[in-house]
């Protein structure tokens, strides 16, 4: 589905990426995990065609997609929810929902059901559709940011660190509700903190560091490694 070959990064003289070779593949959820500069945000803008790689190859479903527009790579199925959320605080929920729908606009019942589905997905924004999304708490702001990213009709959704600020029972709930979007046909590639709530949905990861891949590995490997479980998971 989705597949970055020997790519590499630069922020002017800074080398973010050093030749990142990954995949996830149709139906997988992927995590990665890494300390905050490890590379994991830079691997998610590059490989949404908001970054410019300096080297390598970005593929989705095969098809050469380095030097394509974010709009072309929605267009295509891949959509971005970024760290932080990134709403418009004094919009509606409801419209900032529809933003995710933008490059498919022209399809208005499309979108019309499309949105019933987010609202079964996350009850609460139906209630809160006309307030402000500024208002709303962590956890729901982050519900209409994942619900933004699926108004994209993605194919492969990317996630970056969902979980990042909330309670453990909200994170608990994010997770769940990710879990039930790969379930239904979304390949998920997430970058997330909690590294141990993580692998429990996965099905495979990758490590990273210093903009390098250090290892990967399938769930039941990672979680059983005494490195990962000592730098990562706390055991």
């Amino acid at each position: 589905m989705l597949q970055l070959e020997n790519v590499s990064l630069h922020y002017g003289a800074f080398r973010a990426l050093h030749g990142v070779s990954l995949h996830a593949d149709e139906g997988e959820l992927v995590v990665l995990l890494g300390a905050n500069g490890a590379g994991k945000s830079s691997i998610f803008l590059t490989a949404s065609g908001l970054l410019k790689p300096s080297g390598g190859r970005i593929r989705l479903r095969g098809k050469d997609m380095t030097s394509a527009k974010p709009a072309r790579w929605v267009q295509q199925g891949l959509v971005l929810c970024p760290e932080g959320r990134k709403l418009f605080p004094g919009m509606s929920v409801l419209k900032n929902l529809m933003l995710g729908a933008y490059v498919h606009r022209r399809d208005r019942k499309g979108n019309a059901k499309l949105l019933e589905e987010v609202f079964d997905l996350f009850p609460i924004l139906r209630e809160k559709k006309d307030q402000a999304a500024g208002s709303l708490s962590g956890g729901q702001q982050q519900m209409v940011a994942i619900g933004r990213a699926l108004m994209g009709r993605p194919q492969a959704l990317l996630l970056d660190e969902p979980s990042l600020g909330l309670a453990p029972l909200v994170v608990k709930q994010v997770l769940e509700v990710i879990q039930r979007i790969n379930r239904a046909g979304t390949t998920v590639l997430l970058a997330e903190q909690n590294a141990y709530a993580a692998l429990q949905i996965a099905h495979r990861a990758y490590v990273l560091e210093g903009g390098r891949i250090v290892m990967e590995g399938r769930r039941e490997e990672l979680l059983g490694h005494d490195a990962i479980r000592r730098a990562y998971i706390g055991a």
